[in-house]
């Protein structure tokens, strides 16, 4: 991964090992970063001592429950929380969310339906932080002009006629000059986007962003591909 760069910090808290190993690992590979503890009082300690975007609970840990835990990180932080039970009774799902959690999954879960659960609850957290701090203010980056608010962009004052995962990545990438992006993360700022297939189709999208700025991919002037990670908006030169 790029100097500087951080992926999305996940911390997951489970007491079995072995599925917290499998869970880890296939998170990683979609590009999360994963943390883990084992114990109610270690995961605790360290929901409330490291920044993470999301935590990943399980309802039954030795030392003190998963609802315990919640409840404590709700005093003082809204991080999305997914909670996992192997009990898969109502009455648990309900006290869960009642007491702030984002989702609830049974352990019968599979990887993917994880997956697509954790997407979900990131993307509303993303949402929510991004409206708070204004998105629709318009982005500027040297002859590209990019006004969220219109949905229309302009490269050397010539309007850019943009689909509307185009104009969502532009977005997101213009955004953070500088900032390597990975896929995974592309994939939860853009907007309404959560199916497998644009996922796939992340690498054509950019490929035809280029396309409409005049942008090499073996010598770029804007979006630059970093190999096995992602792609990065590069900063104006007059910047």
């Amino acid at each position: 991964m790029a100097e500087g760069e951080a992926s999305t910090r996940l911390l997951l808290i489970e007491d079995d090992r072995r599925l917290c190993r499998l869970v880890q690992e296939y998170l990683e590979g979609m590009g999360y970063t994963v943390a883990a503890a084992h114990t109610g009082p270690a995961g605790l300690e360290r929901a409330l001592r490291e920044t993470f975007d999301a935590i990943i609970l399980d309802v039954m840990l030795p030392g003190m429950d998963g609802f315990e835990v919640l409840r404590r990180i709700r005093v003082d932080s809204m991080i999305p929380v997914l909670m996992l039970t192997g009990r898969g009774e109502e009455a648990d799902r309900i006290v869960g969310l009642e007491m702030g959690a984002d989702d609830y999954l049974p352990k019968t879960f599979s990887t993917r339906e994880l997956l697509a659960r954790l997407r979900a609850v990131l993307r509303r957290s993303i949402a929510t932080r991004q409206a708070a701090e204004r998105p629709d203010r318009p982005v500027w980056a040297g002859p590209l002009h990019i006004d969220p608010a219109s949905h229309t962009a302009t490269f050397h004052d010539e309007p850019l006629a943009l689909t509307r995962q185009e104009f969502d990545l532009l977005l997101a990438l213009a955004s953070n000059p500088g900032r390597v992006k990975t896929r995974e993360q592309l994939l939860l700022e853009v907007a309404d986007r959560d199916s497998e297939g644009f996922d796939r189709s992340i690498d054509v999208h950019i490929s035809a962003l280029r396309r409409k700025l005049g942008d090499d991919a073996r010598a770029p002037q804007w979006i630059e591909t970093v190999r096995g990670v992602g792609y990065v908006f590069k900063k104006p030169e007059a910047e």
